[in-house]
């Protein structure tokens, strides 16, 4: 945890990899239908493209975040405004061979704020990990349907 406000307060990365070729992992990935589970839906107004938002909705809350930059089949950003915070989720898509990708996610929190936001931000070290083995298993059955 840092005071300085033009620090990250906060960062997480985790990456895993995908038995199937990158092309095939981002494409699954920006289908944003793809995203919607029993707790959350998520709801993309325009294109998966920069500056297109994002719309989740939980029990009892709605967040609402940007894509602030892509770099199409490789890497996304996406900014979550907290109050007086922003959480920034950064996607690699990495190619490791024809049939295998590295996904990796990384959260910066950061922003006036941010500090105290860091014990609610840090559940993500447990979650995030879950959440990406998740997909990566949607990502290798959705290959094995098509």
């Amino acid at each position: 945890m840092t005071n300085n406000p033009a620090e990250p307060a906060w960062e997480f990365q985790h990456s895993v990899d995908c038995n199937t070729p990158q092309q095939f992992a981002w494409r699954y990935w920006t289908n944003v239908a793809n995203w919607n589970e029993p707790r959350a839906t998520v709801q993309l107004n325009g294109p998966f493209d920069a500056g297109s938002e994002l719309t989740t909705t939980l029990p009892g809350q709605t967040l609402r975040s940007v894509i602030r930059e892509v770099i199409e089949d490789r890497e996304a950003v996406i900014d979550m405004q907290l109050p007086n915070a922003t959480l920034s989720i950064h996607w690699k898509f990495e190619k490791l061979s024809e049939d295998r990708t590295r996904i990796t996610q990384q959260f910066v929190l950061s922003g006036p704020e941010a500090a105290a936001l860091v014990s609610q931000a840090s559940v993500l070290e447990k979650t995030a990990p879950e959440g990406m083995q998740k997909l990566v298993a949607a990502i290798e059955r959705s290959l094995m349907t098509e």
